[in-house]
Order: C-alpha cells, then sequence, then structure tokens
C-alpha cells in the first residue's frame, strides 16, 4: 500500500504530474507523506524501467507521465492487489 512507485503510478493515471504536485495528490488519495528524496529516487527507477518520461520542463518544475507500459503495470499491480483483498477478505470472514 505504501510502495512509491504504486503511488506514482497511481497518482500519474490522472494525468501528468510534476514533483510537488505528485506529493500532494499521493498525500490526497493514500494518505501518505513521501519525502523528497523517495519521491524523486522511485520517478528515477520508474523512468529507468520505461513506466514514465518526462515532458518538457514547467520554468523549474519537470512533469511526467505513464507511459503505455507504466499503465500496464499499474492494472497488473492492481490485480495483484485485488487477489491479496479478495483472499484476505475470505480469510477474515472465515475466522469470525
Amino acid at each position: 500500500m505504501n510502495d512509491p512507485g504504486l503511488l506514482i503510478l497511481t497518482s500519474l493515471s490522472s494525468g501528468a504530474k510534476h514533483g510537488h504536485a505528485l506529493l500532494l495528490d499521493i498525500e490526497d488519495f493514500a494518505g501518505i507523506r513521501l519525502g523528497p528524496g523517495t519521491l524523486y529516487g522511485a520517478i528515477t527507477r520508474l523512468e529507468e524501467r520505461g513506466l514514465i518520461e518526462p515532458l518538457d520542463a514547467d520554468d523549474r518544475r519537470r512533469p511526467y507521465r505513464l507511459t503505455g507500459a507504466g499503465s500496464h503495470a499499474l492494472a497488473d499491480s492492481l490485480a495483484d492487489l485485488r487477489r491479496i483483498v479478495d483472499a484476505a477478505t475470505t480469510r477474515l470472514a472465515a475466522a469470525t
């Protein structure tokens, strides 16, 4: 739930954002406050994997957007999480 890469991909699924906007959006939808080092380290890794790409800088800010591969990776991660949630829900129901 607090994987920085997954949080960034989720945020970018609604459109391109620069670093500060990513931090604010992630805090808003996930309640998690990423530090700048964590954010930019994850951005670098996602970019290296071809899951996100930078757009032309707007002043000092560089926005990023999801690539096609990033959309697929996010969908795969969400499917994995859905299986975990379904298993946990079933197990909790059986335990009560």
